[in-house]
């Protein structure tokens, strides 16, 4: 909500400096963009992400660098609804033809929903790991764990800074 709110009030902004002076269509596209991305991810050093889906909900996903270096995903094995988990738990993994990596939690909190549809088709994972390929969903036990996970600018610097791209 807070950022429609933040939205709404930026768009009435803009639409008064266009009327006093009308943006070029590239700064329109650049101001948009960047508004887009305050649907904000976080990550942690082993690659998985979250994403709030309210206060106390969240998502759970691996990374594009992740899943790139992983391969073609072949199999995951994800948490069950219900458990709980403390964060950093190894909590289920992911096959593919050339490697095997743990799945951990980054955040604590109870199982609501695994995504069957990785578990049925794995390669999800592969070709949409922000969207139809994330992993579980959870009741967050301490939504402070999230604000002290990597931003995707400090995800991105940490990538980069280790070697892994």
């Amino acid at each position: 909500m807070v950022f429609i709110t933040k939205f709404a009030r930026i768009g009435v902004q803009a639409a008064r400096q266009l009327r006093a002076a009308p943006l070029v269509t590239s700064q329109w596209r650049s101001f948009h963009i960047t508004s887009m991305l305050d649907k904000e991810r976080r990550y942690t050093d082993k690659h998985e992400w979250v994403e709030l889906l309210d206060a106390n909900k969240a998502i759970v996903g691996i990374s594009s660098y992740a899943q790139e270096a992983l391969g073609d995903v072949v199999f995951a094995q994800l948490p069950e609804p219900g458990t709980d988990l403390n964060q950093d738990d190894e909590c289920g993994a992911l096959e593919s033809v050339k490697a095997a990596s743990e799945v951990y939690s980054p955040v604590s909190g109870k199982v609501t929903e695994k995504n069957a549809e990785v578990e049925d088709t794995p390669a999800l994972v592969n070709s949409s790991c922000y969207d139809k390929g994330w992993l579980f969903k959870v009741d967050l036990k301490n939504p402070t764990e999230y604000e002290k996970l990597m931003t995707e600018e400090q995800y991105s610097a940490f990538v980069k800074s280790s070697g892994e791209h």
